[in-house]
């Protein structure tokens, strides 16, 4: 039986993966979060590894404050890069695959295409140039990482968009919301159905993959549409970026193609709006 080392289990996309461990039961799973295992040292991760022996290890720990990043440096890039960096070289050891989770934001949004996977790397604020330095040192050190870059994740689970705009919703009649960000919401439930995905096709090709669901949207019609789902009345109106200034830059536009994991490890890309109704519904009506 192979073993699956997941770090960051606490977060969204950990969460997500424990929900569907037990229809994967050919493998064993081992749950890691911050209190248990901290990637950020280099000699817990390669002991750690040494008891566990993973055949995999999915990486979806993450320093995510976007905004904070610009003051807390240093712990971003302990999380973001070399938490990866001190995976990859402990997956080396192992002959371990590493799974890393990656993010939109390493582009500039200068662009009207979606970007493929060999597209120039351009991050605006700590937070992407973190993620990106943390995707270039684990491919350095070890050839058997998978680089999945996502974005605009939420789920059921944690602090998140969608769960933002719901509890906006139930306290304020009339919400601002950026319209000239284009992006791809993504369920973090079917990120993780994707990376199950890939491991049971037991990988071979390794390197860099996007992974959203599809197509592309806008901070203001995402919020639409959550409106709409959850019976909600709030009056939305349309904001520029310039009128909402945050002190990390965003993308513009970070729009990314699917085509690559699409043809290779035949995973399903579901259309946005179908995915953010599913999880609508466990939100507000499954009770």
């Amino acid at each position: 039986m192979k073993t699956i080392l997941v770090t960051g289990a606490a977060g969204q996309l950990g969460k997500c993966l424990q929900k569907i461990a037990d229809e994967y039961p050919v493998y064993r799973f081992v749950w890691a979060d911050s209190s248990t295992l901290d990637i950020t040292d280099r000699d817990a991760v390669s002991n750690f590894f040494d008891e566990v022996e993973p055949d995999y290890c999915i990486n979806a720990a993450a320093y995510t404050a976007v905004d904070l990043a610009e003051t807390e440096v240093d712990a971003a890039y302990a999380v973001n890069a070399y938490g990866p960096e001190n995976l990859a070289l402990a997956c080396s050891d192992q002959g371990a695959a590493l799974i890393h989770i990656s993010t939109d934001y390493v582009f500039d949004g200068n662009t009207r295409l979606p970007y493929d996977e060999s597209d120039f790397t351009f991050p605006l604020g700590i937070y992407g140039k973190s993620k990106l330095l943390g995707e270039e040192l684990a491919s350095e050190a070890n050839s058997k990482t998978i680089i999945i870059r996502t974005s605009w994740l939420y789920s059921e689970f944690n602090k998140n968009f969608v769960k933002t705009m719901l509890n906006l919703f139930a306290q304020k009649k009339e919400l601002g919301i950026v319209a000239d960000q284009y992006g791809q919401p993504t369920n973090a439930n079917d990120l993780a159905g994707a990376i199950m995905q890939i491991i049971r096709k037991e990988p071979k090709n390794f390197g860099i993959f996007h992974f959203s669901n599809a197509p592309e949207t806008t901070w203001f019609d995402f919020a639409t549409r959550i409106a709409a789902f959850s019976g909600s009345d709030v009056k939305l109106n349309k904001l520029t970026t310039e009128q909402y200034p945050t002190p990390a830059p965003r993308p513009a536009r970070s729009t990314m193609s699917t085509d690559k994991i699409s043809r290779i490890y035949d995973v399903e890309i579901k259309h946005w709006e179908n995915s953010l109704e599913s999880c609508i519904n466990d939100l507000v009506y499954a009770k």
